[in-house]
């Protein structure tokens, strides 16, 4: 696969952000450069600059692991994107062909009962499993009704980066909507250096790209990052602010799926706000069943 534009703005990226001072070299006089020039990424590696030239400019097949991790070293990437520079290199040469997943689409993939029971069987938080494309495969009671405003919103697709970017309501549910945009795009980016033949992934990201300026903006930078554990604020329509912390999990049975739950701090204001979402949940989910009567139900209120 010929991925030389992607492997040359990566290692671009990745070197503009390094300054000589970071990097333990003087700064010196007349640099046209924003942060190190290929020369000192090559000294940085014990490389030759001419060998370090050919890999920036976007060729990687034959790149040794030894010289990889140099290169990783030299840059001070972390480690999801020491892990990005490794499928790149994978993908250049074609060796990630018996590795990767076969693609995964929301048509083609669907929980079995075993997970739905563990999915149902989590009641204190919003939990739910997804791909590297950001599509929701699967949820509980809470998690649907935590996320209502994606998959109510006809253009969200049940997906959380078209919700991010093409859904006015993101900006309101999200109190940090620029620090949930840089993550969003760096989980897809991620993605897209794990299985690059993705078509999926590909009409997702052009499809952002021509829709949304923020969206281009940040795929242009090429971040990447593991998205493991934290805490994120959200306004929901129905209970108001929350504060909830996250865990996230690589699902080893299907590779590419990833599970998520979110939790409260006991005894806090959120915690309080997810009892609410449960109970307003519950009467959502009776009032749409047809054998029930009632219309749809109103939002429940703090105290």
């Amino acid at each position: 696969m010929d991925n030389s534009h992607e492997v040359r703005e990566f290692l671009t990226s990745r070197r503009a952000k390094i300054t000589p001072e970071r990097a333990g070299m003087p700064a010196g006089p007349r640099r046209r450069v924003p942060g190190l020039r290929r020369s000192e990424v090559a000294a940085l590696a014990d490389l030759s600059v001419e060998y370090y030239a050919k890999l920036e400019r976007g060729n990687l097949a034959g790149a040794s692991p030894a010289v990889l991790e140099a290169v990783a070293r030299a840059l001070q990437l972390d480690d999801a994107e020491r892990a990005h520079l490794l499928h790149l290199a994978q993908a250049a040469v074609g060796t990630d062909a018996l590795a990767r997943p076969r693609r995964r689409t929301t048509r083609q993939w669907s929980p079995h009962p075993a997970l739905q029971w563990m999915l149902d069987a989590v009641t204190g938080g919003p939990a739910f499993v997804r791909n590297g494309r950001m599509d929701l495969l699967a949820a509980n009671q809470l998690a649907r009704a935590f996320y209502t405003e994606v998959y109510d919103g006809p253009g969200n697709q049940d997906n959380l980066a078209r919700f991010q970017f093409l859904d006015p309501a993101s900006r309101r549910f999200y109190p940090d909507w620029e620090q949930a945009a840089d993550i969003t795009v760096a989980i897809l980016r991620t993605e897209a250096g794990r299985d690059p033949h993705d078509k999926d992934l590909h009409d997702l990201v052009g499809e952002l790209s021509t829709r949304s300026d923020e969206f281009r903006t940040r795929w242009g930078a090429h971040n990447v990052r593991h998205h493991g554990s934290g805490t994120k604020r959200f306004h929901h329509a129905a209970v108001g602010d929350l504060t909830l912390a996250y865990e996230g999990l690589e699902m080893t049975a299907a590779p590419g799926l990833h599970l998520t739950v979110y939790t409260a701090e006991p005894g806090s204001p959120s915690d309080e706000g997810l009892r609410l979402l449960a109970s307003w949940a519950a009467t959502r989910e009776t009032a749409a069943d047809p054998r029930q009567s009632g219309g749809q139900p109103a939002a429940p209120r703090r105290e």
